[in-house]
């Protein structure tokens, strides 16, 4: 008797196929017994041997030999079956694997780029601070400054990210002449400051020493507007600030 695990691995197919085989070798069997006179098919010609086996098999044990054979067509279903699944386990694994292999690569390429990012902040953060915190009094006194030694001083004083607006902003206010006046207003100095006096609050030199000038006007710009460069939108759209 059959173990039910193996019953139930014989497909449809095959169990007809070979029905269909067992039936054939019967009947020719049968026929030869009966004295036919008809002439075998070749599949008759080819199972002749096959049918004659079964026919020497006492009538008992031909239902075991039949399914015995069905067994052995199911159990080479089965491992065909096995070796398909095992193959494209192994196509799948593979695949995963790549998967894996590509996103923790980007993973690492991510966390890499944010590492860079967050430390070219930090010097960028490190060096506004170094240049805000310079004091006027470290640029020697001089009785006259020329527009170049006036821009040199910025640079060491304004961020560098935050020079080109802060410049476009004493270009259009005063061409970098820390004595320029406005005859209607009486604003004065590289940022036309209104009154002139407001930044005494960084220097009584204001009138006389560039430096102060360029102090108080990076306060005013990171106080009003968060920095120079927003003070160059504000004043791209308004055409003061």
């Amino acid at each position: 008797m059959l173990e039910g695990n193996r019953v139930s691995r014989i497909s449809v197919r095959g169990f007809a196929v070979a029905s269909a085989t067992a039936v054939t070798a019967v009947g020719s069997v049968v026929g030869v017994a009966s004295g036919s006179t008809a002439q075998p098919s070749n599949d008759a010609e080819a199972t002749a041997s096959d049918s004659t086996l079964l026919a020497d098999i006492p009538a008992g044990q031909q239902a075991q030999v039949q399914i015995a054979s069905l067994t052995q067509q199911a159990d080479s279903q089965a491992i065909a079956a096995d070796a398909s699944a095992k193959k494209d386990a192994e196509a799948a694994a593979r695949k995963q694997a790549a998967e894996d292999a590509i996103s923790k690569q980007k993973a690492a390429e991510k966390a890499e780029k944010a590492e860079k990012e967050a430390k070219e902040r930090a010097q960028a953060k490190a060096a506004a601070s170094r240049s805000a915190d310079r004091d006027p009094s470290s640029f020697p006194v001089q009785t006259s400054y020329s527009t170049a030694q006036i821009q040199a001083m910025a640079r060491q004083m304004v961020p560098s990210g935050q020079f080109s607006c802060f410049s476009n902003i004493v270009d259009h206010e005063s061409s970098w002449n820390y004595q320029a006046v406005n005859a209607s207003s009486g604003a004065y100095g590289l940022f036309q400051a209104l009154p002139g006096s407001k930044m005494s609050s960084v220097g009584s030199d204001w009138q006389t020493n560039p430096a102060t000038q360029i102090k108080w006007g990076l306060n005013y710009m990171d106080s009003r507007y968060g920095s120079p460069c927003e003070a160059w939108s504000f004043w791209q759209a308004n055409h003061w600030y």
